[in-house]
């Protein structure tokens, strides 16, 4: 079984993990009713993706 040879260092530990992190979600403001959506996604406050309505909205 691999095992280390040596202690990896808190330095090297450290910048290994220095670009794991959370991205914030990119958000798109949607033609039909102007409220903040994800990109390529049906609009959850009015129902249209594309020009067209997918779903209809209580």
């Amino acid at each position: 079984m691999a095992v280390p040879k040596r202690r990896v260092s808190k330095t090297r530990r450290d910048s290994r993990r220095a670009h794991f992190k959370a991205k914030t979600p990119t958000v798109v403001e949607c033609p039909q009713c102007h409220k903040p959506k994800l990109p390529h996604r049906v609009c959850r406050e009015c129902g249209y993706y594309n020009g067209k309505q997918i779903f209809e909205v209580e």
